[in-house]
């Protein structure tokens, strides 16, 4: 007599039978090959390993296709080339920006004259270049379309930087004081009327100063605690602040008081081919040091049990995050002023198109930062006679896309 066949799971719920392992992690009841075959578990592989086409179809078995370490490596080489697609696309992107906002101003140039007057001055190529063209190309709108590529690059990176570590994502890279040290720097600067470049270097000094003097006092008082890191970065940037305010109270509110006005309302006005020499450098290395250890604050961004069972060492990552993300930070500010919301924002804007996950999230922050000041610049340049600081537009710009983000993302960064 034959034995009926035993009919397939009705449970609703499509709960799998007892004895089998969910994860198919069981070496009982999986199947290597991924072959599927009978006496072993449903073989799933979750959405972390980014597959998951065709879904369950109710009973103890899925229809997802090819499954286990193949179907898994498959998913990561698919999700990697997407990325990699991504950041391709953003760049792609980035550089016709550049070539529009070579063309915009008062003395407009077409996209095709701008890409032969780089393409004779940058790599050698004969062509009718006039001298107009040429001057306002190279001398004027170059130095000032670097300067806003360096300096957004710099604050969204870092505000990802410090997102990550603090997970916080409401944290920017204003955090440690390093804004308002810096900008008092360069207030007593343009008070006593030095130059560009010793104005830069004194801003950047004095933002390291208030960083340095944040990370005392949490070493004095919270033996470390990044929320007394934080606290104390409050209290210094409020010291600096006053500082600044004192300055501007003394200065002469017809020649010095506007001009320091401008310059902390953000500005790249000054931006020189020179002046950009050295913050360029330091801008590179720092972001190469956080590309190093994108994986090192991924994992610490879930948690410190974690990363201690992987053996991330916790204080070395946390102090080259915040020495690379201060640098970075103090950089912009003496190249351009204080430009706020871009390091509070653009994470977020890079988070919603590649993930929280540090190691995709910063080529991409970088990239986005780096577009999003070029064209609020292009708008300060060209929306009026006078060019308009960048603070005030970031903040116009910002602060309602920052609204969007917080209405879309709902409850889970409560």
């Amino acid at each position: 007599m034959t034995r009926p066949a035993v009919p397939a799971s009705t449970d609703p719920a499509g709960a799998d039978p007892p004895g089998t392992d969910p994860a198919g992690t069981d070496p009982a009841s999986t199947d290597p090959a991924g072959t599927g075959s009978a006496g072993t578990g449903p073989l799933t592989v979750t959405e972390q390993d980014g597959v998951g086409e065709g879904g369950d179809t109710g009973g103890g078995l899925t229809t997802r296709g090819r499954s286990g370490p193949g179907a898994r490596a498959t998913a990561r080489v698919r999700a990697t080339l997407g990325d990699h697609l991504r950041v391709v696309l953003l760049a792609v992107g980035l550089l016709v920006l550049v070539v529009i906002s070579f063309g915009l101003g008062r003395y407009a140039l077409s996209p095709a004259t701008v890409v032969r007057v780089l393409a004779h001055e940058l790599f050698g190529i004969e062509g009718s270049v006039a001298g107009q063209d040429r001057a306002v190309v190279m001398d004027i709108r170059m130095p000032r379309i670097l300067a806003a590529l360096l300096v957004g690059a710099a604050l969204a990176s870092s505000g990802a930087a410090y997102q990550t570590m603090f997970r916080n994502p409401l944290v920017s890279p204003e955090i440690l004081g390093v804004a308002a040290g810096a900008g008092f720097g360069a207030s007593v600067s343009i008070l006593i009327g030095l130059d560009t470049t010793l104005l830069q270097i004194i801003s950047f000094g004095c933002g390291l100063l208030a960083a340095v003097l944040s990370l005392i006092i949490a070493r004095v008082v919270g033996k470390g605690s990044l929320i007394i890191l934080v606290l104390g970065g409050i209290i210094i940037g409020a010291m600096f602040n006053a500082l600044i305010s004192s300055v501007q109270y003394f200065a002469n509110p017809e020649t010095t008081l506007p001009e320091i006005t401008f310059w902390l309302f953000g500005s790249l006005a000054r931006a020189s081919m020179h002046g950009l020499i050295v913050p360029a450098i330091i801008v590179a290395v720092c972001l190469t040091l956080l590309y190093a250890v994108r994986w090192q604050l991924t994992v610490l961004a879930t948690g410190d049990d974690e990363a201690r069972s992987l053996g991330v060492n916790r204080t070395r990552i946390w102090a080259l995050t915040i020495g690379a993300s201060t640098l970075m930070t103090a950089t912009a500010v003496s190249v351009a002023g204080i430009i706020g919301w871009v390091g509070l924002v653009v994470p977020h804007l890079a988070r919603f198109t590649v993930g929280p996950s540090f190691n995709r999230l910063l080529p991409v922050t970088a990239l986005i930062g780096a577009g999003y000041l070029l064209a609020v610049d292009d708008v300060a340049r060209t929306a009026s006679s006078l060019d308009l600081p960048l603070g005030i537009l970031t903040a116009l710009i910002g602060a309602p896309f920052f609204v969007a983000l917080l209405a879309k993302a709902g409850r889970q960064w409560l």
